[in-house]
């Protein structure tokens, strides 16, 4: 049980532990997008906010009987921290917080700044490491350039490179679908690197700010999440996750987990900025210009509280807070009306569909029909085909 009954409790904590980036991504939503706020943010988060940090989130854990943490460390670029500053803020958060909670570390790189001597300092505190790439150079060029307008490619395929040395560190490979590569093609590149999870996000996009599409009439980005199913599907010695497709797998099943951009599970990730603020979505940075602020900061506030804020109890309030048409659709259990910064629009703010509905529709009934092509019963929430 909860401390606050019918909420459930922050089990992901997303430290910006540095607020700078020593490449330029141009689809970026910390830096190239409408909010700006992180250029005027600390570039690094202090050993006192990290310990503030870590002793809300002991408090939290107690209080809500958890044995388990994640702490993911996040930027901007992590590493742009310093391993001897990221090696203190990673004692300090294990030191404020009770033995009694373990501590799982992740962290997302860019890779470009990895080293022997980051991966000994990740072995010692156990961190788990996943890395941003596109997929083949022309591909990872297209938006993940240096600030002078350089391939950060090569560099990023050392620090690849480096971490599969160490196999147990390696948490997977993450990159933004781009209508302009082949599906096929990013997603068995990325395989070759042997990751254990390979993530896809959608561009961030709203109504007001669509993303890019050569035909508004088709469902381009489903159907390019259609064929990395394909693909996947059509190598059994494949031995990764993609994770969104695994996601809708298990969510067309009738599993009802915590997954931030499919379902209607209410999230249970937090971002601390390196000032000590809370925010709920800091995706939402996409949106406009304050939609992830909540004026709130963890040296006044708890995170048993944070969490009664009105931008995240509406999180909670699951498909009563979706768009008419939503809760009437029949695959609303496994899309969960899509990513909250997709749905927003001005004049009716989120209870809009997501600018990637259609996508998803397609997507979500392409895997369902490829299951039921396989034996699968579908349970009785999911949507028969029309």
């Amino acid at each position: 049980m909860t401390r606050y009954e019918g909420i459930a409790p922050l089990r992901t904590f997303i430290l910006k532990v540095a607020n700078r980036c020593n490449i330029d991504c141009d689809y970026c939503y910390v830096f190239n997008s409408k909010d700006q706020s992180s250029r005027h943010l600390p570039a690094r988060m202090s050993l006192e906010v990290a310990r503030a940090t870590a002793q809300r989130i002991g408090e939290h854990a107690a209080a809500n009987g958890m044995r388990e943490v994640h702490v993911v460390l996040h930027g901007g670029e992590p590493l742009l921290a310093g391993p001897q500053h990221m090696a203190g803020l990673l004692s300090t958060v294990l030191e404020a917080i009770p033995p009694t909670t373990d501590v799982r570390f992740e962290l997302q790189t860019n890779g470009t700044l990895l080293t022997e001597a980051w991966l000994n300092l990740f072995e010692r505190y156990g961190v788990a490491v996943g890395i941003s790439l596109d997929g083949p150079p022309a591909a990872n060029d297209r938006h993940r350039l240096t600030h002078t307008g350089r391939s950060s490619t090569a560099s990023a395929l050392r620090g690849i490179e480096l971490l599969r040395s160490r196999p147990h560190l390696f948490a997977g490979l993450l990159a933004v679908v781009d209508l302009a590569n082949d599906p096929v093609e990013v997603h068995d590149y990325l395989a070759s690197f042997e990751p254990p999870v390979i993530d896809f996000n959608l561009p961030h996009g709203t109504h007001d700010d669509p993303p890019h599409r050569d035909d508004p009439s088709v469902p381009e980005y489903g159907l390019w999440m259609s064929r990395v199913y394909d693909a996947w599907l059509a190598r059994p010695e494949y031995q990764h996750t993609v994770r969104m497709l695994e996601d809708i797998v298990a969510l067309s099943s009738g599993v009802r987990g915590s997954v931030e951009t499919l379902g209607l599970a209410p999230p249970t990730s937090i971002v601390i900025e390196s000032n000590g603020t809370i925010e709920g979505v800091d995706t939402l940075r996409s949106v406009e210009e304050g939609a992830s602020w909540l004026g709130l900061d963890l040296f006044s506030t708890s995170f048993d509280d944070a969490m009664r804020h009105p931008k995240l109890l509406h999180r909670h309030d699951s498909r009563s807070a979706l768009a008419e048409k939503c809760q009437s659709c029949p695959l609303v259990e496994v899309c969960g009306g899509g990513y909250l910064p997709h749905r927003f629009g001005a004049g009716r703010g989120y209870r809009n569909p997501s600018v990637y509905c259609a996508d998803l529709e397609h997507l979500i009934r392409h895997i369902q029909d490829s299951l039921r092509q396989h034996g699968w019963n579908a349970p009785a929430s999911a949507a028969p085909s029309p």
